[in-house]
């Protein structure tokens, strides 16, 4: 079954088991969030849940490592 979520407002289509991260990724976001002192660019980086690069808020829980959130129907996702 696939679905969408919302991310920052915008649709983004799931395939039913993907992380939200993996979504994100198949959408074509590759970035979301930046470093604090230097600006970098921060998405997905090990996948796996051992570094804390893909940072987002679901549901209004804040700071899930996206990379091992399961996307779920009507999820509400934001990025800053």
């Amino acid at each position: 079954m696939n679905f969408e979520i919302t991310v920052d407002g915008r649709a983004v289509p799931v395939v039913a088991g993907q992380s939200v991260g993996a979504a994100l990724h198949a959408a074509g976001i590759t970035s979301w969030r930046s470093t604090r002192h230097e600006g970098r660019p921060r998405g997905l980086f090990c996948g796996i849940g051992v570094c804390f690069d893909c940072l987002v808020t679901v549901n209004g829980r804040e700071s899930q490592r996206a990379c091992l959130v399961r996307a779920r129907p009507g999820d509400e996702v934001t990025t800053s």
